[in-house]
């Protein structure tokens, strides 16, 4: 059981509001709050689908909650990151839909004309509660305009076995990369094997893939925005990535973003990246193997590569509303209301840590500390960089995310469908595409 309750919560909630910017923290002026929801305003939101049903649930409670305390009715709908992404370019497209979609990354940088200013949301959120940590700037804002409010991350940390890795011959995770492969290796040897994806799931392979390419120093595009995939760095990082995939279970270059936490679960695998959401489902099992799989299981960050700094990338999750919407002022009453940190508490108790917060204010939830396995997830934006780096977010970025270019480059370099140097000549072009229009 949590050692937390509602009460302390709340305690943290109180000193929320008190605590000063940190370093990195884009502090804010402080601003007040004076929107009215329209008249009989009745608003659909669209959400990213749960993985740990509780989650859903408290998120679907304090919905209704709003709607009582404002009068504003809140059709709650939910579907996969994959189904979302079309359908926020749908509504963009024909002016006609949600009117606010919560999705992943830099998607609202495709249509920033079509959405709703956010600046007053933003502004008030970032000055009631220190700042936001400047990954999450970079995802909200359009220039000097916000078009989205992130909400965090779905935190994606290493999900290990514990005896597994101590039988491997570890007794503590590797913390860079020659270390990390050396562990998979073993790994494998004991038929206890990694796994990580390589199809196109959103969270999963986006998040491990723009790890691998930025930690030996490769990235898609430079600080002018020039494709600079096709590189000695981005070389050196497919082939670490090819003798990794040596290791790992067969299938992964057909997994989603399920595949893993089914196979894990399953006793199959002993390393992947992943949310909390594998440890949380074990936990709360009925399965007695589940159960004791979870009392296994502990999390790291990722590696450090050559480069010598942190290079995650987070399925950072985002807020946006359309101007279609007939009620674009109760668009933002939601977000701020959800956004509260109140109401963000107990939704964050209620997913166990599963979204890792976007203002350093947050960070103050016992939940965080209820349980060391589920602290490495309160820090994942701190590690973060933006999928558009070191280029701007844009249509390109976005868009380049959304094709799976960089974790298509890696499986045809991990499989040998394509020579490294090859894979990252298409990735180039592919690239190209996007950036040179």
């Amino acid at each position: 059981m949590s050692n937390f309750d509602r009460r302390s919560v709340l305690k943290a909630g109180l000193g929320g509001a008190a605590l000063l910017a940190g370093p990195g923290i884009v502090p804010v002026r402080a601003a007040e709050w004076t929107n009215v929801p329209e008249a009989n305003a009745s608003i659909r939101v669209l959400r990213w689908k749960q993985f740990i049903q509780a989650e859903f649930d408290k998120f679907a409670e304090q919905t209704k909650k709003f709607s009582e305390k404002t009068g504003v009715k809140v059709k709650l709908e939910a579907e996969s990151w994959e189904d979302i992404r079309p359908k926020a370019a749908v509504a963009a497209n024909v002016g006609a839909g949600p009117d606010l979609i919560i999705g992943t990354l830099d998607d609202p940088h495709k249509f920033p004309e079509k959405l709703i200013d956010m600046t007053d949301v933003a502004d008030y959120l970032g000055a009631k509660y220190g700042g936001w940590y400047p990954v999450a700037e970079r995802y909200g804002k359009k220039g000097n305009s916000w078009i989205a409010i992130p909400q965090g991350a779905t935190g994606g940390c290493l999900n290990y076995r514990i005896s597994h890795v101590k039988a491997a011959g570890f007794d503590e995770f590797p913390k860079d990369t020659a270390g990390f492969l050396k562990l998979c290796q073993a790994l494998k040897k004991n038929n206890t094997p990694a796994g990580f994806a390589l199809g196109h799931a959103t969270g999963d392979a986006n998040g491990w893939c723009q790890w691998a390419l930025w930690a030996f120093g490769g990235k898609v595009v430079n600080d002018k925005n020039e494709v600079v995939i096709d590189s000695p760095e981005t070389i050196a990082a497919l082939e670490y990535v090819k003798e990794l995939y040596a290791t790992f279970i067969p299938g992964v270059l057909s997994w989603n973003d399920s595949n893993n936490n089914k196979a894990y679960l399953n006793g199959e695998l002993s390393l992947t990246l992943n949310g909390i959401s594998i440890w949380t489902v074990g936990k709360n099992s009925t399965d007695p193997k589940q159960q004791e799989i979870a009392a296994d299981t502990n999390h790291a960050p990722m590696p450090i590569g050559p480069v010598g700094v942190p290079t995650e990338q987070q399925n950072v999750l985002v807020a946006y509303g359309y101007k279609h919407s007939k009620y674009p002022k109760a668009v933002k009453e939601y977000i701020k209301f959800m956004w509260d940190k109140e109401n963000y508490d107990a939704w964050e108790v209620s997913s166990n840590g599963y979204v890792s917060p976007p203002l350093p204010a947050y960070n103050d939830n016992p939940v965080w500390t209820s349980d060391p396995k589920i602290t490495p997830f309160r820090d994942c934006l701190k590690r973060s960089r933006d999928n558009g780096f070191a280029g701007d977010l844009g249509y390109a970025s976005a868009a380049v995310m959304g094709d799976f270019v960089v974790v298509d480059m890696f499986a045809e370099a991990a499989s040998g469908s394509a020579t490294p140097k090859q894979a990252a000549a298409r990735a180039a072009e592919r690239a190209k595409r996007y950036y040179q229009v």
